[in-house]
């Protein structure tokens, strides 16, 4: 009975103790159940969900930024197949031969805008790339690699709709009577390969070559910074000269001499690269040989009272501030009158100065080419000793029926030997010769018809006076200035806006990365800039 008794209180006290244990697993479970409840009813911070969406769009544009990129890159490798050039079109009119001489700025600008199954196009140039010039200065210093602003002529032929042939080889000499031009070809390996092309429209766009003036030396000592070639032999020159420094006393003439670097010129280009060069001393000789990156001087020669004439006075006064802060010797109104291997000797106003130099960079003037003064001899309108002269339509004075003249080689009234009207002039050919085109399709259709052809001629008259005189249109002028900073004279309108300092110059750089030729210069100028903020400039040769 006892051990009955005890088992059933046993019982009893086991059924309360499941209950209780029951009842408290509820509790928790609904307190669980609450909590999970309120949780994710609580709305998430603003912070949070502002960075949760500024990482997820960070991460598409970096994706889409990527698929552009890689696109732009894969279309200029891999171009759509041409069309083959033919003596005649498919209605049996003939195909008429454009020559084009020159791979400058307006020779390429064309190229790159004609419709090139219009004509059979025949590119002829002794440098076979394009060189974005602009940015030129920037490679004697190694701040940008020279690979990275030249476009080859062959890849901008290729890229057009039409096939072009080019011909890597000098124009000698145009004979507008006959419509021939005698090349020289630089590619064939005998001495003198000679060969005469013809032409039914020529467009002359060969540049022009330095001037020296007429003072005496200068052709013999200074560099020019019109080339590649110049720029090696610049960059070479100043680089041995810092070595050869090294090896003498601090107190030796000489070496005072090697390091005293003398740009004449206070255009763009003397100036850029001046200050390039004034950059690669504080920013990058100076930590590894600061003792002798104290003792080199630049030297910045101009004519004028004042550089970069083409500028407002306010940013000319700019430019000039900085220069003294960077201790860049600038003499102004000061014209050099002779140059030695190791003096040049210049005059202002009554004073005569013998400067000493290590290297002479020479950054100002232009003469006309062999070929342009060859063409000029041959025509009694071209009595200018300053260019080809051309009317307002670009047409060559003289040969106005069949020839065309772009970019340095000409004069003008209005229009300045820069890239930027080049550019244009360029665009507006491209223009008139598919107007051209369709003139020339209106009189052979009139010779096979002679029934309509008053309703041709009024076709071709009306087409005629499409063709509108060119229009240069100023977009405004930058420059490089030194120290990360830059000026800007920009048309807005009808007004000019001036700016200057480091936005300018993160301005500059996005103007310059906008007008290179190709997406894969875009890329590989951006990826210089990086490599010299993250490693700073080679000095070696």
């Amino acid at each position: 009975m006892f051990q009955l008794a005890r088992f059933s209180t046993a019982r009893v006290g086991s059924k309360l103790a499941g209950s209780s244990s029951s009842r408290a697993f509820s509790r928790s479970a609904r307190m669980l159940q609450q909590q999970q409840q309120h949780q994710t009813s609580r709305k998430p911070s603003l912070i949070k969900t502002i960075g949760k969406y500024a990482l997820y769009s960070g991460l598409a544009s970096v994706l889409a930024g990527t698929g552009y990129v890689s696109y732009k890159l894969y279309k200029e490798k891999n171009p759509s197949p041409q069309k083959p050039q033919s003596a005649t079109f498919e209605n049996g009119s003939p195909r008429k031969t454009l020559v084009i001489l020159g791979s400058g700025w307006g020779s390429i600008s064309l190229l790159k805008n004609l419709d090139t199954t219009l004509y059979n196009v025949v590119v002829v140039s002794p440098r076979n790339y394009f060189l974005f010039t602009p940015l030129l200065p920037s490679t004697p210093v190694g701040t940008i690699e020279l690979k990275s602003i030249v476009e080859p002529v062959r890849s901008i032929a290729r890229r057009a709709p039409g096939e072009v042939t080019y011909y890597e080889a000098e124009a000698l000499d145009v004979d507008p009577t006959q419509k021939t031009v005698r090349i020289k070809s630089l590619s064939s390996a005998e001495e003198h390969a000679e060969i005469n092309l013809n032409y039914d429209y020529l467009v002359v766009g060969v540049g022009a070559q330095p001037t020296t003036f007429g003072i005496p030396g200068v052709f013999e000592n200074a560099s020019f910074l019109k080339e590649i070639p110049d720029a090696q032999e610049i960059r070479v020159k100043v680089m041995n000269n810092i070595e050869k420094a090294a090896t003498l006393s601090p107190t030796d003439p000489e070496r005072k001499r090697l390091l005293n670097f003398v740009v004449v010129g206070g255009g763009p280009t003397g100036v850029e690269f001046a200050a390039e060069l004034q950059d690669y001393i504080d920013q990058d000789l100076s930590k590894w040989m600061p003792a002798l990156s104290k003792e080199l001087k630049v030297t910045l020669v101009e004519a004028l009272p004042n550089i970069l004439n083409m500028f407002d006075k306010s940013l000319i006064q700019y430019a000039e501030d900085l220069f003294k802060q960077e201790k860049i010797d600038l003499k102004t109104n000061t014209m050099v009158k002779n140059v030695t291997p190791t003096v040049i000797t210049a005059k202002c106003g009554d004073a005569t100065e013998d400067i000493p130099y290590g290297v002479l960079v020479w950054a100002t003037g232009n003469a006309p080419r062999e070929v342009s003064k060859s063409l000029m001899t041959k025509m009694e309108a071209q009595d200018s000793r300053r260019g080809l002269l051309i009317n307002d339509k670009l047409q060559l004075l003289g040969a106005e029926d069949s020839i065309w003249a772009i970019g340095d080689c000409t004069f003008y009234p209005g229009l300045f030997p820069t890239a930027q009207v080049a550019h244009q002039e360029g665009d507006y050919l491209a223009s008139v010769l598919k107007k051209q085109y369709k003139i020339d399709q209106y009189k052979w259709q009139s010779s096979q018809n002679s029934a309509e052809s008053s309703k041709y001629q009024a076709k071709i008259e009306r087409l005629q006076s499409n063709i509108k005189a060119f229009k240069y249109s100023h977009q405004g002028a930058l420059a490089y200035i030194g120290s990360e900073q830059a000026i800007a004279d920009l048309a807005v309108g009808e007004s000019m806006y001036q700016s200057a300092g480091s936005f300018t110059f993160l301005f500059w750089k996005s103007a310059y990365l906008a007008m290179c030729l190709s997406f894969r210069n875009r890329v590989l100028v951006a990826l210089d800039w990086c490599k010299v903020s993250f490693f700073g400039r080679d000095s070696s040769v």
